[in-house]
């Protein structure tokens, strides 16, 4: 640019380009410089090889997950039939509960035992030779199918066929003795009273 054309843009208002300034250099006397843009090497570290960076994982094969997701939904399974079978125990026991609290309630002042028999009468229930006391005319009506035996709070009681056939359908397990008319003889041979066992026998 010649000086008449600088003298005329300045007097226009514009201003020369700055000049660059020039960094000292900040190298200590005798140090000599590293490569262009190198970095100097650091002390004891000149040559030596990197650490491993520890054990790579080996990557988990898709057979592996599929073994692992297969036994994850048995775990659950297996959990899930725990939980179910402990909620229809519970809820077993606690329609027992009712049933019995029920049948018990629909026994009151029904039952026929005579406090003066003495007539043993024997019989089967819950794995034992179980007996209860009748007299004479009780016997006759418990061998024809007339009364019936349940079991209540360890307690054998005498009742109708018709009060028998009900607590069957308020509580099955408590029927103690149902005789069957039509049945042959043999089928019971504890109808006789003279039939003596032991009450510990185990059926």
């Amino acid at each position: 640019m010649s000086d008449s054309l600088r003298d005329q843009l300045m007097g226009l208002g514009f201003k020369p380009a700055p000049k660059p300034e020039r960094k000292p250099d900040a190298r200590k006397p005798g140090q000599k410089p590293h490569g262009k843009g190198a970095a100097p090497p650091r002390p004891g570290h000149a040559g030596k090889p990197r650490p491993p960076q520890g054990p790579s994982r080996k990557p988990r094969s898709q057979e592996d997950i599929d073994l692992a997701k297969a036994y994850a939904i048995r775990a659950q399974r297996e959990k899930d039939e725990r939980i179910e079978a402990e909620r229809v125990k519970q809820e077993e026991a606690r329609l027992r509960r009712e049933a019995k609290a029920k049948l018990e309630e629909f026994l009151k002042d029904k039952a026929l035992n005579d406090a003066e028999a003495d007539i043993a009468r024997h019989f089967p229930y819950g794995g034992k030779i179980k007996r209860i006391y009748v007299n004479a005319e009780q016997l006759k009506s418990l061998n024809a199918g007339d009364l019936g035996v349940v079991q209540q709070n360890g307690r054998y009681l005498l009742v109708s066929s018709a009060v028998l056939a009900e607590a069957e359908a308020i509580f099955a397990p408590a029927v103690a003795l149902k005789v069957d008319p039509n049945a042959p003889a043999g089928d019971d041979p504890y109808a006789d009273p003279q039939y003596q066992v032991p009450d510990d026998l185990v059926w």
